[in-house]
């Protein structure tokens, strides 16, 4: 029983070093996030249609 209230004092020791992002920092980190997965999306997309174009062409 102790090994385990060490462990939890520990972690809790522990969780007090971390440097903790303020919430602006991660607003705008999930903003970069959407934005990137959207301009990735479409590119992907663009090049899935332009592909199917080429290909209905060939056959």
């Amino acid at each position: 029983m102790k090994k385990i209230i060490r462990y939890f004092k520990e972690c809790v020791a522990e969780m007090k070093k971390v440097s903790w992002p303020t919430r602006q920092v991660v607003l705008q980190s999930t903003w970069v996030v959407i934005v990137s997965t959207l301009v990735f999306a479409i590119v992907l997309g663009l090049v899935d249609v332009l592909l199917g174009l080429g290909l209905d062409l060939l056959f």
